[in-house]
C-alpha cells in the first residue's frame, strides 16, 4: 500500500518548483486516469464525492467516513499526493484532530479546512456562512497538533469574501496562518483584481490556491496565467464528474435510442482497453507468481 510519508516530502517540495495544476477526482478509477496523464498531485474534491457518490449537491451531506475511505482506495491505488477537502473538519476542533489523523492515515498529503458555519455548502453557492476567526483558528491549531508528520500539510480556507468582504477575508487568511496552515485557500474570490489582492498580500509568504469553477463565481484562468498572478496551487475540483456526467448523458440517451453502442465505439474503451488502464494483465501476471 502507498504511504503517505513517501508522498508527501514530494508535495512539499513541488510547491517550490512552479505553479502546480491539480484536477479534481471523485474515485480510484478517476485518480488513476488522472495519474496516468501526468498530474503530480490530485484534488480529492468533497463536492464531488456528493455528486457522484451520493448523487446530492454539495451542503454538508457528505460525512467523514465516506471521504476517507474514498482517499483509501485513492492512496492505495495512485502514488500521486492527494491534496483532500476535509470541508470543516466535520464537527469543532477535536473532530478536526480525528479528521486530520484518520486523513493522514488514509494517505493524504495535503488537508483542506474551511470556516464556513455547519451544514456547510459549495463555495460557489449563495447563503454561506462563516464562524468566527477564533474558533476557525483554533481548528487550524488542532490540526497542526493532530498531525503526526510535519509533512502532512494544512491547506486553511476562508469562505468569508462572500459574507464579510475581501478585506475580512485577507484578515481572516492572516490569522489562520499565524495559527500555523502551511498554505492558503480564499475561495469565491469574484474578480482578477481580487485574486491580485490576495496574492500581493501573500504570495510571497505561503503558497495561495486559486480554484477553477465552470460557472462559478471566480474568473477562469490558465493554471499558466494564475502562476503569472502569484499563485502556486490550482485545482479544477468539479470539472471531471461535470465531464463524466455530460458523457452519460449522452452515452445513456444514445443507447436508449438505438438499443446499441455501437455509434459511441470511437467515444469509449472497449474491453481490452479499460483492463490495459487498470492493470489487468499486471495483476493476473502477479497472480501467477503465487499459484
Amino acid at each position: 500500500m502507498t504511504t503517505s510519508s513517501s508522498l508527501k516530502p514530494r508535495l512539499a517540495d513541488r510547491l517550490g518548483q512552479g505553479v502546480l495544476l491539480a484536477p479534481g477526482v471523485y474515485d480510484a478509477l478517476s485518480a488513476l486516469v488522472a495519474a496516468q496523464a501526468g498530474f503530480d498531485a490530485l484534488y480529492l474534491s468533497g463536492a464531488s464525492i456528493a455528486y457522484t457518490r451520493l448523487a446530492r449537491s454539495d451542503i454538508g451531506l457528505t460525512t467523514y467516513p465516506e471521504v476517507e475511505d474514498t482517499l483509501a482506495r485513492i492512496a492505495e491505488r495512485v502514488p500521486v499526493p492527494v491534496i483532500v477537502d476535509a470541508d470543516t473538519g466535520f464537527g469543532n476542533a477535536l473532530n478536526v484532530k480525528r479528521t486530520v489523523r484518520g486523513f493522514e492515515r488514509a494517505g493524504a498529503a495535503m488537508i483542506q479546512l474551511e470556516d464556513q458555519t455547519f451544514p456547510k455548502r459549495c463555495g460557489h453557492l449563495d447563503g454561506k456562512g462563516v464562524v468566527s476567526v477564533q474558533e476557525m483558528a483554533g481548528k487550524v491549531r488542532a490540526a497542526v497538533d493532530a498531525r503526526h508528520d510535519a509533512g502532512t500539510l494544512i491547506l486553511a480556507r476562508t469562505d468569508a469574501v462572500a459574507v464579510e468582504g475581501l478585506d475580512a477575508a485577507l484578515d481572516r487568511a492572516e490569522r489562520y496562518l499565524e495559527a500555523g496552515a502551511d498554505a492558503l485557500f480564499i475561495e469565491a474570490l469574484r474578480t482578477t483584481e481580487q485574486m491580485a489582492a490576495a496574492c500581493e498580500r501573500f504570495a510571497a509568504r505561503v503558497p495561495l490556491l486559486a480554484n477553477m469553477v465552470e460557472g462559478g463565481k471566480t474568473p477562469v484562468h490558465s493554471a499558466r496565467a494564475l502562476a503569472d498572478i502569484g499563485f502556486r496551487i490550482v485545482i479544477f475540483p468539479g470539472g471531471t464528474a461535470r465531464a463524466v456526467a455530460h458523457a452519460l448523458q449522452g452515452y445513456y440517451a444514445n443507447l436508449r435510442e438505438h438499443g446499441t453502442t455501437a455509434a459511441w465505439r470511437d467515444r469509449m474503451l472497449d474491453f481490452d482497453g479499460l483492463n490495459a488502464v487498470i492493470g489487468t494483465p499486471e495483476l493476473l501476471a502477479e497472480g501467477k507468481r503465487y499459484e
